[in-house]
């Protein structure tokens, strides 16, 4: 027979996402009719509940079973809610199902998802009598097969969701992404989508902790490096606090290149944390225990190097004072000398080896300095040399047996293969003096004077000889092109656009044309300027406001001074420069004429041409008239500048010479070479005499 169901605006159940926010989900309300019914699932809460009678709700049932049994429909039993049983309510069901024939009870959690599905297949089992007797599972059995199932889902869900490594990922990203995954589907029909979502959040946040964790590592592992850089000094922070050595920091110029200060904080809170190329320690880091202990180390450790390096000179000290310590000798013969000295005991092993190692060649130096003064003290024994021979055997044991009875030269007895080399050598000096057997070696005052000559006058000669010539031989010109902001290239590609294959046509004649631009902010800007592979004839300086004009004259001065101090760029003193403005296409009228006129002035301060904006309206920033007219500018400069410091000629014979100086200085000597030729050197009339020869004037 048909029933008629009642459910007055009764939403559709949907799934358990459903509860509490039913306005996400699709308004479907239960239909209203008459339908068939084959069976009655009647539901009886066992839990405790809050203002509510358990004795009620069992009248209640009863009554409402009394008018299901009337339809001769199976009927069973839920006992829902068994996850929070209360025992007697239980057995209060249990005993009223035993009262009725074919009444079965089902154990359920609609929670925990527990015998749920059992009761509708159990009732199914009822109605059709073929499916034999339904098996009833108790609830502690079906909840520990469902707990396994669960455990396992969640397992590889969260296997799943560890494929994410990115902290970043969103929830909507992933889940679209793993949606046909069986793990996934899995999951979700078993704890829903709230439970997995929040399963991804937690992991999302160990993920970021995770990367938080490691850049705070980073960071303190670059905390005592950033302290050696900043607070070196023990004797500044040793009896500094934390705070107030923090105070120190922030005063020292380096302070921005080790530390950041964060307009937010704390640092892990903000973008901060994803800035992986950015070294530069938060300094809001510095506030915590772990930075302050590094400090507190840090401190230590200036102390105990202190102490060592104390230690490693009290142990030299010691070594000094021990007389039997010979040039050579084995520090293996030594240790048992000093074992009980309080430096020894205190330095590592390395480091009183590297002391003695350190004692040993200055012994040696002294003691190999000392063995040539006696040689020279006994030059008699050389006089009867052959010239163009070696020493016989029996010359030598003759020298040897001289030579043995003195005390420095017994003192190199264990350097004996060194000692018979220094005398062979001082053989070789007395009858050959030349810088290849000069027994200063390098220190030789021939060698310091031709390398002086070789590296300044031969190379300012070359310099004068390829860059300053007649302007009317010129075919190329190198160009350094100085601005600000970017200035330089636009005038560079101003340029070659003028140009045809880097050549360009002045005054009827093909120049080839090399740029160099530059932007005047770059700390590189004197290394670039005059290298060996690129000298300059000329400099192009553009501006286009006050700011880059200053800028330019600074610049300016700072390459003049810079030449004037090394001998070796002397003539980049002469480098012309010339003071190129921009045009203004947003605002002529109002600032070209301040432009124009502080141009002029800084031109005139410095001496150097200027080259205005031609009267008119033009597109660009730059004139093809401009061009030319700094272009013939640095044309002129380059024939005065030959004609001004032209290489003197050559003397091809030294006896033509009018005035002939020799300066002796014995090798060894301490002070520089470049003391003794700097009066000539620093002359612009001063040249190589003869081409090839390194060491006349």
């Amino acid at each position: 027979a048909a029933s008629k169901l009642q459910s007055a605006e009764k939403l559709m159940y949907i799934c358990t996402d459903q509860l509490g926010l039913e306005q996400d989900f699709e308004q479907k309300q239960m239909p209203e009719g008459k339908l068939n019914i084959d069976g009655f699932l009647l539901c009886i809460d066992v839990s405790q509940g809050c203002n509510r009678k358990f004795d009620d709700q069992l009248k209640f049932v009863n009554n409402l079973y009394i008018q299901l049994s009337k339809s001769k429909k199976p009927i069973i039993i839920a006992a829902t809610k068994c996850d929070e049983c209360v025992d007697h309510y239980l057995r209060e069901v249990q005993a009223f199902a035993s009262n009725k024939k074919n009444l079965v009870v089902v154990e359920t959690s609609a929670r925990f998802n527990v015998n749920v599905e059992t009761c509708f297949t159990a009732l199914v089992q009822m109605m059709d009598k073929t499916r034999g007797k339904p098996k009833i599972i108790p609830y502690l059995d079906a909840y520990k097969t469902q707990r396994q199932l669960v455990v396992t889902a969640t397992d590889k869900f969260e296997k799943l969701v560890q494929t994410v490594r990115d902290y970043h990922a969103t929830w909507k990203t992933v889940s679209n992404k793993l949606k046909n995954h069986p793990d996934y589907e899995e999951y979700i029909n078993l704890e829903g989508t709230k439970k997995a979502k929040n399963t991804f959040s937690r992991h999302i946040e160990q993920l970021k902790q995770e990367h938080i964790r490691k850049r705070k590592e980073e960071y303190i592992n670059a905390l005592p490096r950033a302290l050696n850089t900043l607070l070196s000094n023990l004797d500044e922070i040793e009896l500094l606090s934390w705070s107030e050595a923090l105070k120190v920091m922030e005063k020292r110029p380096d302070f921005q290149s080790c530390f950041v200060v964060l307009e937010k904080t704390p640092w892990d809170e903000t973008d901060h944390i994803d800035k992986v190329n950015d070294r530069r320690i938060p300094f809001d880091l510095l506030n915590t225990l772990e930075a302050e202990k590094v400090y507190q180390n840090h401190v230590q450790h200036l102390i105990s190097e202190k102490r060592r390096v104390e230690m490693k000179e009290k142990f030299k000290k010691t070594l000094e004072k021990i007389q039997f310590i010979s040039p050579g000798q084995p520090w293996e013969e030594v240790i048992c000398f000093v074992v009980e000295d309080e430096a020894f005991k205190y330095i590592t092993d390395g480091d009183s080896k590297e002391v003695y190692a350190r004692h040993q060649r200055e012994i040696v130096e002294k003691a190999k300095e000392e063995f040539q003064e006696m040689l020279f003290e006994h030059s008699e024994l050389f006089y009867d040399l052959d010239l163009n021979a070696t020493p016989s055997t029996d010359k030598m044991s003759e020298i040897h047996a001289v030579l043995s009875e003195e005390p420095r030269y017994k003192a190199l007895q264990k350097l004996a293969p060194d000692r018979e080399s220094l005398l062979l050598k001082h053989i070789g000096f007395v009858y050959h003096p030349t810088k290849e057997t000069c027994l200063s070696g390098q220190n030789c005052m021939d060698i310091k004077v031709e390398e002086l000559l070789a590296n300044s006058l031969l190379q300012q000669d070359h310099g004068r000889s390829n860059l300053y010539h007649d302007s009317a031989n010129i075919d190329k010109i190198n160009l350094f092109i100085l601005g600000k902001d970017g200035l330089a290239q636009e005038l560079a590609n101003e340029i070659r656009t003028q140009s045809t294959d880097d050549e360009y046509a002045l005054d009827g004649k093909i120049y080839e044309l090399d740029l160099r631009p530059v932007d005047a902010k770059s700390p590189y800007l004197l290394t670039q300027l005059w290298t060996s592979a690129f000298k300059p004839h000329g400099c192009f300086c553009v501006f286009n406001s006050i700011e880059s004009l200053t800028f330019i004259g600074e610049c300016i001065a700072k390459i003049r001074a810079e030449a004037s101090q090394i001998r070796r760029d002397r003539y980049m003193a002469n480098l012309s420069f010339t003071l190129i403005l921009a045009n203004q296409r947003d605002s002529v009228s109002k600032n070209l004429p301040i432009l124009r006129h502080q141009g002029q002035q800084l031109a005139n301060k410095l001496q150097c041409p200027f080259v205005d904006v031609p009267a008119g309206t033009y597109p660009r920033k730059f004139n093809e008239a401009q061009i030319k007219q700094a272009l013939r500018g640095v044309l002129e400069a380059v024939k005065h500048n030959f004609d001004v410091v032209s290489p003197v000629p050559t003397i091809k014979d030294l006896s033509e010479a009018d005035l002939r100086i020799v300066m002796c200085a014995m090798c060894g000597d301490p002070f520089s070479v470049d003391l003794i030729l700097s009066p000539f050197l620093d002359s612009h009339s001063c040249s190589a005499a003869q081409a090839g020869q390194n060491n006349s004037l």
